[in-house]
């Protein structure tokens, strides 16, 4: 099957700047799948979900979107895509639900109705659902003036998923979200995708966010540092850990620079490690251990990885 986002060689620069803000990235994301792009601040993330929303201009490269390339045909990749950007986007001289009715009818979902009532009963039913969702039906006809940032982030989320999108972007979508709004978001969207194949493609600063994802892609200075599964990426970043700990420990730890491998010591002396050197280090080491576990990378792990040696983040 044919990729709902297909990017190659996206590249991006802009004027004036000495570097590449993204440099030459290629990955594909495929019908239903959660994407996920991480990266320090400053690594690309909101440079390559502009190109990908057809808000910005790549500099080379190529990038498809449900089949519509966003150079020549951007109007056909905004009919298929949802969007919610970090920075609002509302007119505050409307209500909520006027917000929401006209990115509808600019949607061409409805031809222009002058009031709520007079929408067909679909829409309605929709206004209604989402917003018992994200816990702002009672004001879903109130002036947004009136709303705290919060609700405001929650009726932006709406109106970027009322005309049902084959392929929604989320660049950081659950900041300033309380935490049942943030977990009522991720259960709506899992549903959606399990029930209409919808795709996501978020940025996040939230971690927990991502475990559940079908793929992540790590960019760092506008490159591609790992792109896979959470569980490859935390292979290919972070490998595994081996926990060990003594009686002298001054004495494991000079074995340790011995053997030249990448500890740390806390409550227990913890080993960066691959996997197939487990045996080998432990048969190295002669000072009696007491404690010998092995622990898998985290997420985490992975991502403080290229934050730590991102020197300027």
């Amino acid at each position: 099957m044919k990729p709902v986002i297909e990017v190659k060689g996206l590249t991006k620069r802009y004027p004036q700047s000495k570097s590449n803000a993204v440099d030459c990235i290629s990955f594909d994301v495929h019908q239903g799948e959660f994407f996920a792009l991480l990266g320090p601040n400053g690594a690309g993330k909101t440079t390559t979900i502009s190109v990908l929303t057809t808000t910005l201009i790549a500099t080379s490269g190529t990038v498809r979107v449900c089949g519509y390339d966003v150079d020549t045909d951007p109007s056909g990749v905004r009919r298929n895509s949802g969007i919610i950007f970090q920075n609002r986007s509302l007119d505050e001289n409307l209500t909520a639900e006027e917000n929401i009715r006209l990115h509808a009818i600019l949607y061409g979902m409805y031809g222009f109705r002058p009031t709520f009532g007079t929408m067909p009963t679909a829409y309605k039913y929709k206004v209604e659902e989402l917003a018992t969702v994200l816990g702002i039906a009672s004001e879903i006809h109130k002036p947004i003036n009136t709303f705290s940032s919060g609700m405001k982030r929650k009726l932006e989320i709406i109106r970027g998923l009322i005309h049902a999108p084959k392929v929604l972007f989320l660049d950081e979508p659950t900041t300033g979200l309380d935490p049942e709004s943030r977990r009522n978001l991720w259960e709506y969207l899992s549903d959606a995708q399990e029930r209409n194949g919808v795709t996501v493609f978020l940025t996040t600063h939230y971690l927990e966010e991502v475990n559940n994802a079908d793929k992540i892609c790590i960019i760092d200075r506008g490159r591609i540092v790992s792109l896979g599964s959470p569980e490859e990426v935390k292979s290919d970043l972070a490998g595994a850990y081996l926990i060990v700990d003594c009686d002298d420990r001054s004495a494991l730890v000079d074995e340790l620079d011995s053997l030249g491998v990448n500890y740390e010591v806390n409550r227990r002396i913890r080993i960066q490690i691959d996997p197939s050197e487990i045996h080998r280090v432990l048969r190295n080491i002669e000072t009696p251990l007491n404690i010998v576990e092995t622990q898998d990378a985290t997420l985490e792990d992975a991502y403080l990885k290229i934050i730590g040696e991102d020197s300027w983040s």
